[in-house]
């Protein structure tokens, strides 16, 4: 029996096939075909071993899409994500390495990490708030201050993280996945939770479901996208210590191709570039469909550019089912 959803007034039942639920299930139904298909094309690519390495590509890329959501779904956007991830990473290793280079010396590396994603994130929305300054601009700024303060904290060296401990989140494996993947998932959890049982993931949506709306019922919506930038820091300082734990090195590179990646991956997990719809778990769909392609790519032999070109059409194709466009009578 079709189980019925009720939004007040308005039944919907969840199995009908009409323009809701297919944008509602496409991802997922994307999400199978692909994995279907890459299956198809060489057998390997359904091993319990080759989901693994999905899994270790998807979990920082993971970590700092939750974050973009955030962003997204105030109707805005955060192209910070490299240079905080970087700078975050180079941050963690720096004082990781000087307290002795291990997780009971250095433990205190690990807040010092969130706390440089916490006020980057701060910045970047005050500058986007109180100056009035377009969100894609002064996150992109903002992104560059990370870029260059790593050059000038590192000196342009890479700094290696070779503790047992730390590195054991790629290095241990339960039910064959790492352990990096778990605590991506936990993660996953932590913000569908702050999305649907806090109010700020409630303002955050009712921002990006109509600011005007929002500031006449009383919202401060100004308070609510500074705390929402320093939101997705917070997640993208998490995903910048996923990245130094996969590769054991923190330096310059460390947040490298994060910024397509992640929006890609929210985009075309369902979330709305106009705000208000969406959510985490769409982006969890969206970023193993993106990690499937990618790793799928690789399996099948895609020469690189190719699998850009990929990326960037599924991008245009994903925007272009997302956008109820006779809603929207101006694209700017």
């Amino acid at each position: 029996m079709a189980s019925i959803v009720e939004e007040g007034a308005k039944v919907t039942n969840v199995f009908a096939f009409n323009e809701v639920n297919i944008r509602k299930w496409a991802p997922v139904l994307v999400l199978l075909a692909v994995c279907i298909g890459f299956g198809l094309m060489n057998p390997n690519f359904l091993s319990v071993r080759n989901f693994a390495r999905i899994g270790v590509l998807a979990a920082p890329a993971l970590l700092v899409a939750i974050g973009v959501t955030f962003i997204i779904v105030m109707g805005s956007i955060d192209l910070s994500m490299e240079g905080v991830v970087t700078f975050s990473a180079v941050i963690f290793a720096t004082i990781f390495k000087a307290l002795g280079g291990t997780m009971f010396e250095g433990w205190l590396a690990f807040p010092a990490a969130l706390a440089v994603g916490i006020l980057m994130g701060l910045i970047t929305g005050i500058a986007h708030v109180k100056l009035k300054i377009p969100s894609f601009m002064a996150s992109l700024s903002m992104g560059f201050v990370g870029a260059g303060a790593v050059v000038i904290l590192s000196g342009g060296y890479r700094i290696t993280i070779d503790d047992a401990i730390f590195r054991s989140l790629l290095t241990v494996r339960v039910l064959q996945m790492p352990l990096m993947l778990y605590f991506a998932l936990f993660m996953v959890a932590v913000a569908w939770f702050i999305e649907r049982h806090t109010v700020i993931g409630r303002n955050i949506y009712a921002v990006g479901g109509g600011e005007d709306l929002a500031k006449a019922s009383g919202l401060n919506t100004e308070r609510v996208r500074i705390i929402g930038f320093a939101l997705a820091g917070v997640f993208y300082a998490l995903g910048s210590l996923l990245a130094v734990a996969r590769v054991g090195i923190a330096d310059g590179q460390s947040g490298s191709n994060l910024m397509f990646t992640s929006i890609t991956a929210v985009v075309v997990g369902g979330t709305s570039l106009m705000g208000g719809t969406g959510g985490v778990l769409n982006t969890l769909v969206g970023v193993l469909i993106v990690a499937s392609i990618m790793n799928g790519m690789v399996v099948v032999g895609l020469p690189s550019y190719i699998q850009s070109g990929v990326l960037g059409v599924m991008v245009i194709v994903a925007v272009a089912l997302s956008i109820n466009r006779k809603a929207v009578s101006l694209v700017k």
